[in-house]
């Protein structure tokens, strides 16, 4: 299948610049949290979800897909034709993130390899599920990020129905919206509203860097008192570290 919408199937509401990607992609998702609820944005991390591949980073735009509970009687209209499903695999853009809502159901699979690749092949970014994945081994051999509560064999028929997508969703106990842009690492994935997300990267990256500074001193034997947080006496020495790095 080769046809695609003829509008943008999963519109972004921003465009992140490199430079943006450059300083997300260096912040630790636990900075951006942290400056996240400072913000008062309190519940903003995707709880328990565990990534196939921590050694890659994940960024991109939410598209979200939601499942609903097994009921009989609707099972055979929602999964007709190109059903949600299919359209978050054959219809996603690059930079998008296949993010779904599976209600923390645990046996049975929300996506697998195949669709996993074709999303993949398409320029997606990576997957998102609060259910579990199927086909884990075969997604985990993939350079393509994927985060997952857990593992089941069993296709969704088991206990979902897919009803949309690019609606709002709860996924691992966080709202998503559509295009919101998504964080991850070996930790874990971060939910960013798009209206915030340069100043976000500017702040978090500036934390980053006196974090740095801060693990060199203490790694060294000094206290942590002045060095984390930053103190007004400490940063002349800060800044003059940062200098000698370029």
């Amino acid at each position: 299948m080769t046809d695609t919408p003829s509008e943008p199937f999963n519109p972004h509401p921003v465009e992140l610049s490199q430079e943006i990607r450059d300083m997300l992609n260096s912040c630790a998702t636990a900075t951006l949290v942290g400056h996240l609820q400072g913000r008062g944005i309190r519940n903003c991390f995707l709880s328990g979800l565990k990534p196939t591949r921590p050694d890659l980073r994940l960024l991109g735009y939410a598209l979200t897909l939601r499942y609903l509970p097994l009921r009989e009687d609707k099972l055979k209209e929602l999964a007709a034709g190109i059903n949600p499903q299919r359209q978050a695999s054959e219809y996603c853009g690059p930079d998008d993130i296949i993010i779904m809502e599976a209600r923390n159901v645990p046996d049975a699979g929300t996506i697998g390899d195949i669709f996993a690749m074709r999303a993949q092949r398409r320029g997606a970014a990576g997957v998102i599920t609060d259910g579990a994945l199927r086909d884990t081994p075969a997604i985990s051999k993939m350079d393509f990020p994927a985060y997952h509560q857990t593992s089941h064999a069993a296709t969704w028929g088991r206990h979902h129905m897919p009803l949309a997508c690019n609606v709002p969703i709860a996924c691992a106990g966080v709202s998503v919206f559509p295009g919101d842009i998504l964080v991850g690492d070996g930790e874990g994935v971060v939910v960013i509203p798009p209206a915030i997300v340069e100043e976000v990267a500017r702040a978090c990256f500036a934390q980053e860097q006196e974090e740095t500074f801060a693990l060199e001193r203490v790694d060294a034997g000094e206290s942590t008192i002045g060095l984390f947080p930053l103190s007004a006496e400490r940063r002349p020495e800060f800044e003059a570290w940062l200098a000698a790095r370029g």
